[in-house]
């Protein structure tokens, strides 16, 4: 009797590592899995970008379920006759279908719903992603040239078309500054699905890069010396109608009262937001003065190295501003799960509308020209310039560390400091070789 092959489906999370790691189980199953999914392990989590769990809070111990989302779902057909990738991005129950604490996507959501319960708002967000193509060909000058298009067309056409086939809808695409650097990105949505998008951006890449001899990879920094890769989160609040409520013509900025808030929030917390948004050893290698990238924790008009950027918009008589006009933080990379980057950063913002925070002062200049005591007095505090120093000033703020509860909390520490552990004493190119090919 002649096999039949048989189509497999998986169901994947985004984890602390930010990898997107689940099992597989015969398609046939589908109707019967979207209730309990797969059996999953506490201490998969732990599972560190380089494969290994240098330590655990949960050892051999428990058992979850990981639970396949219908908006969640992705797939990939190029129609050449190979085998179609289909996957579900899924959430971490608790065998009673209660949330597990580690479960990102889960504690993004909670945050969303307890924003909105609590002030009305809802958050529009979109993920600006750069990446780069080993494939594409080397040639310095080629920043931003119609050059570094070209012996790439059928990956990027496929890549772009993959997008939109899984509903999301490509805005911009375009070689960037470093060589063989890319940026894509796509439109906004409502805040679980603005990371769902993330992810399987992401993956999507990836999975066309490799279709076509190339990979492409989303880490941090691939060389010293290169430009490194940022994630830069977009995000403006809406009310419970779908109106835009970020711009005031009158606030500062013109900022409205609850984004000057919400900004305010950010800024306070951003050394302790840091440990979550730029996770990587090598994060803080991108981080640095005069490089186009965050190095000050300051609110900046159109300011590509600020932390907090305001964008710019259209000024014109017909182009009604409200809808356009949105904050960009730019202290992130892709070694973080989408779903805990926004997570937090909603939590810094509604701290900051709890407590009434008034828009911080906006810097129109470098704020390494203000001086010392004039940034303290404005409250512009600098990052921080290792992963070790982001993780102490995570402990440090109970603020943040109380959002991420005691088991999360302790779960990301343990991950990121054996992570850490594991790359003590390598080399420089040694460390990005391996955030390369990790991410």
């Amino acid at each position: 009797m002649a096999i039949e092959p048989e189509k497999l489906l998986y169901i994947c999370c985004s984890d602390i590592a930010g990898q997107v790691r689940g099992k597989g189980f015969p398609a046939r199953d589908l109707e019967n899995r979207r209730r309990f999914g797969v059996g999953w392990t506490p201490t998969n989590t732990m599972i560190n970008c380089l494969g290994r769990i240098p330590a655990t809070p949960f050892g051999p111990h428990g058992d979850l379920f990981l639970v396949p989302m219908a908006e969640g779902e992705v797939r990939l057909d190029f129609g050449d006759g190979m085998p179609e990738e289909h996957w579900f991005i899924g959430e971490i129950r608790n065998l009673d279908g209660t949330d597990w604490d580690c479960c990102l996507r889960s504690f993004l959501r909670r945050t969303l719903d307890e924003l909105e319960a609590e002030t009305g708002l809802r958050v529009l967000a979109s993920f600006e992603h750069e990446f780069y193509l080993d494939g594409a060909e080397e040639r310095s000058g080629d920043s931003y040239a119609l050059s570094s298009m070209r012996g790439i067309e059928a990956f990027s056409a496929e890549f772009v078309g993959a997008l939109r086939a899984n509903g999301l809808e490509p805005d911009t695409y375009l070689p960037e500054y470093g060589t063989q650097q890319y940026e894509i990105t796509i439109d906004p949505a409502m805040g679980l699905e603005a990371a769902d998008r993330a992810v399987k951006l992401r993956e999507i890449c990836r999975a066309t890069a490799q279709r076509h001899g190339m990979r492409a990879s989303f880490s941090p920094l691939v060389t010293r010396g290169v430009a490194g890769n940022g994630v830069h989160i977009h995000f403006s609040l809406q009310d419970r109608e779908g109106r835009p409520v970020t711009w005031d013509p009158d606030g500062p900025g013109e900022l409205s009262q609850a984004a000057g808030s919400f900004a305010a929030g950010i800024l306070r917390h951003v050394r302790a937001l840091c440990a979550i948004t730029a996770p990587s050893v090598i994060s803080y290698d991108r981080l640095r003065p005069h490089s186009w990238s965050a190095f000050w924790g300051n609110l900046g008009l159109r300011d590509r190295e600020a932390l907090l950027r305001i964008c710019p918009y259209p000024h014109a008589d017909d182009v009604d501003p409200a809808p356009r006009f949105n904050l960009e933080f730019r202290a992130a990379d892709a070694a973080a799960s989408p779903y805990l980057q926004l997570a937090v950063l909603i939590r810094a913002g509604l701290q900051g509308l709890r407590e009434k925070l008034p828009t911080p002062p906006i810097t129109e200049g470098d704020p390494e020209a203000l001086g010392e005591a004039k940034r303290r007095e404005m409250g512009i505090h600098d990052l921080p310039r290792s992963l070790d120093e982001a993780l102490a000033a995570l402990e440090e703020d109970e603020t943040v560390s109380g959002w991420l509860g005691p088991v999360l909390l302790e779960a990301y520490l343990q991950h990121k400091r054996g992570e850490m552990g594991m790359l003590a004493g390598r080399d420089e190119a040694e460390i990005c070789r391996i955030y390369a090919e990790a991410y």
